[in-house]
């Protein structure tokens, strides 16, 4: 058993985007989870499965891929780790990635809880200032830590465990109708 959690571990140490990819839908589940448990304290018995595979689904395939290409991006459009740096590249990861992010997050969560397109832009323009100025709350510091302290192919790791709670709230947030 050792010896395939060491071959599962170098596959992944060469494939870094499965890495994230994987452990964003982890952490989006384990928020999810939380959210459906702690938040809306439905119970064992009352725990909505589908919600949870949709949320992991939705890590795996979106938040994963986007943000640690994302991170790549940034690091390439504004390279180095001092504190100017980092500050630059949480006003630039604040400021125009994380407004776009949070609304394709909405629109495909809407889109995967089956809601119409109507319906999804409603509940989009009800819901996306709030989740933004919640954003902005949390992360302009993580961020910026995040910048400064960890190396680049760590920083989605390091997001996403910070991300619990966040992923938590975005759970609730996208699938309270």
């Amino acid at each position: 058993m050792a010896a395939l959690g060491r071959g599962c571990g170098r596959l992944l140490a060469r494939r870094p985007g499965a890495a994230q990819a994987l452990t964003a839908g982890a952490l989006m589940g384990a928020g999810d989870v939380i959210a459906q448990q702690l938040v809306e304290r439905r119970g064992l018995r009352g725990h909505h499965g589908p919600r949870t595979l949709k949320m992991m689904a939705i890590g795996f395939c979106f938040v994963g891929p986007v943000v640690g290409s994302w991170y790549r991006i940034l690091d390439r459009l504004i390279p180095g780790n001092t504190k100017v740096v980092a500050v630059k590249k949480m006003v630039l990861d604040q400021g125009g990635f994380a407004p776009c992010f949070l609304g394709c997050f909405l629109a495909i969560t809407g889109a995967m809880n089956g809601l119409s397109v109507q319906d999804n832009w409603s509940k989009i323009q009800q819901d996306y200032t709030d989740t933004l100025m919640t954003n902005y709350c949390i992360w302009p510091p993580v961020q910026i830590a995040n910048f400064y302290f960890v190396p680049l192919q760590h920083r989605l790791a390091v997001v996403q465990c910070v991300a619990i709670v966040w992923n938590c709230y975005l759970s609730w947030k996208a699938n309270r109708m």
